[in-house]
């Protein structure tokens, strides 16, 4: 298959796009009760998850038509065991995109170096609260420590941006936003608040008690001079600068202030199924093109590409989360990958 126009992945909203999210995996060291229930064990069956080959088919594919930037989310993506691998094969094809990843952290102390010689550009680690206690009842694993050590290996391994994501809830951490972005700005990592979403695997999510955009600008103010970024493209994060700058903070308002109309974002899930939105409840199934025997792979690739086109030209104009008719996906964050 030929090299694709760049603008190739357009949908019927005139969005292009040139960001895709793919996730490796569905499963977590952490247990995040914003993200899944102690007990959670609705794993996806192993060999429904694509190989690494069957990966680099679809993401070889995606670069030809224009996909320039590529996330490796999870789950926890550090979990798959060929992670370093991965990355290295990625950035070895002929249309290599700019490559990051999102990630709790926890094996980063291990791997930053690793993943920085195979071609990482920039992580993502999430973190929400900067209390021992705190992050132990909140993920059910006292594991603080390992993502201090991680956050450390990525600055030393010369991983730049590194980005804080922070989710905070009401009556756990929401009172820490200025502890957390004071601790970013000394650091130099740049922080991002993100408002949590109903992608649970618990249901636990309430809008009501959801701690929105307004109320983190609204909290972090009478401690810093909070100024907009007067541009701020496809970016998820809306920007102000922090005390004049150049240091910024971010907060990713996706239910309270929608930024869909930007949005240049297309998602692979661990199992194969190509998704236009987080929130989307359609899917279109690659890993049974991938795994169909009686296609060449000439055939494979052309069938993807034409999926890949089907999928952006189908997405609707925004998440409807704020609809009166909005359900849930069926899949919690960690299937879809972030």
């Amino acid at each position: 298959m030929g090299k694709l126009r760049m603008t190739d992945l357009i949908d019927t909203f005139n969005r292009t796009h040139r960001d895709l999210r793919v996730s490796l995996t569905d499963r977590c060291s952490l247990r995040c009760n914003y993200c899944m229930p102690l007990d959670f064990d609705k794993w996806l069956p192993s060999d429904e998850l694509l190989t690494t080959d069957e990966l680099m088919t679809v993401i070889g594919v995606a670069t030809e038509h224009g996909i320039d930037q590529v996330r490796l989310t999870g789950g926890e993506p550090l979990l798959r065991p060929d992670i370093v691998d991965i990355v290295a094969r990625i950035k070895a094809l002929p249309n290599a995109p700019e490559l990051s990843i999102t990630t709790n952290g926890l094996r980063l102390a291990k791997l930053a170096s690793q993943l920085v010689d195979a071609g990482l550009s920039r992580v993502n680690v999430s973190l929400d609260t900067l209390d021992r206690e705190r992050f132990t009842a909140m993920t059910h694993r006292d594991r603080f420590d390992d993502v201090i050590a991680g956050l450390n290996a990525a600055r030393d391994a010369g991983l730049e941006p590194i980005k804080i994501n922070s989710v905070l809830m009401q009556g756990i951490n929401d009172d820490e936003a200025p502890t957390l972005l004071k601790w970013a700005l000394e650091e130099g990592f740049y922080l991002r608040f993100i408002e949590q979403m109903p992608l649970d695997a618990g249901g636990i999510w309430n809008r009501s008690t959801m701690v929105t955009a307004a109320s983190i600008f609204e909290s972090l103010s009478p401690h810093f001079q909070l100024n907009p970024v007067p541009v701020r493209g496809s970016a998820p994060a809306e920007e102000f600068y922090v005390n004049g700058g150049p240091a910024t903070v971010g907060i990713i308002a996706s239910v309270s202030q929608p930024f869909c109309g930007s949005c240049d974002r297309i998602r692979l899930t661990s199992d194969g199924q190509l998704r236009s939105c987080l929130f989307s409840r359609d899917e279109m199934d690659l890993r049974k093109v991938l795994r169909n025997t009686e296609l060449s792979m000439d055939e494979i690739r052309s069938e993807i590409s034409a999926r890949l086109q089907k999928t952006v030209l189908g997405k609707l104009a925004g998440h409807g989360i704020n609809n009166p008719d909005f359900v849930q996906p069926t899949r919690p964050m960690s299937a879809i990958g972030g």
